[in-house]
């Protein structure tokens, strides 16, 4: 369900519909102006399939809306520019056209990026085909999805000329900004499961900003 933000008195209540009153000081709401109107914060979370040369991130089971505890493992995969999902896992490389409906996508490529927008189904389609990636060379911790994916990147970046990203560095720069907007918002929907408003006093409320447009292969 929409998670609604209304500013007012200093503080930003958190709800699912807009209450007539202010809970913070009483104040009626309705006629507080433009500056107290609801506004519906969009969900960190998109349709896999429909977001074409992307990194995108998804609970191994289940999906980030329906009962994931923030511990349970993760997988990721490389999206094709018709939105098919190459992932990787002990049973070798998938080609996904259903299973990433909930991500977290990370975009990998800006429109005008030239020639890479046509190459890029054939590059990732051989690189998926190398012998790293049969079934028995995975590794849970150290030659796993993520594994996969990172190098698929590097591969990429590195023919551009650009310098290989650790996989601290692409966490870091990439990964973690969007992932805790995605568990800022599962906390806002598990506290609004049990109570109609949350509210946030304005001094507490942290402004945070995620990473530019470009992506790790627009550098």
């Amino acid at each position: 369900m929409a998670v609604l933000r209304v500013r007012h008195c200093r503080a930003l209540l958190y709800c699912r519909r807009a209450p007539p009153r202010c809970p913070a000081c009483g104040g009626d709401l309705r006629g507080a102006g433009l500056a107290s109107a609801p506004v519906r914060l969009d969900s960190p979370f998109r349709h896999g399939h429909g977001q074409p040369r992307a990194f995108l991130i998804r609970p191994t089971h289940g999906t980030f809306l329906d009962g994931y505890d923030g511990h349970s493992d993760l997988h990721v995969g490389i999206s094709s520019s018709q939105g098919v999902v190459y992932s990787y896992d002990q049973e070798g490389v998938h080609r996904d056209a259903r299973g990433w409906e909930q991500c977290i996508s990370i975009p990998l490529l800006q429109p005008d990026a030239g020639q890479l927008l046509q190459h890029w189904d054939s590059l990732l389609q051989e690189f998926s085909l190398e012998e790293a990636w049969l079934p028995h060379r995975y590794e849970e911790q150290q030659h796993n999805c993520f594994t996969f994916a990172l190098a698929f990147i590097n591969r990429v970046r590195q023919a551009r000329g650009g310098a290989a990203l650790s996989r601290a560095e692409f966490t870091e720069r990439f990964v973690l900004p969007r992932s805790r907007e995605a568990a800022r918002y599962l906390r806002l929907q598990q506290l609004l499961q049990h109570s109609d408003i949350h509210i946030v006093p304005l001094a507490e409320q942290q402004q945070h900003s995620l990473p530019g447009n470009h992506g790790p292969l627009q550098e």
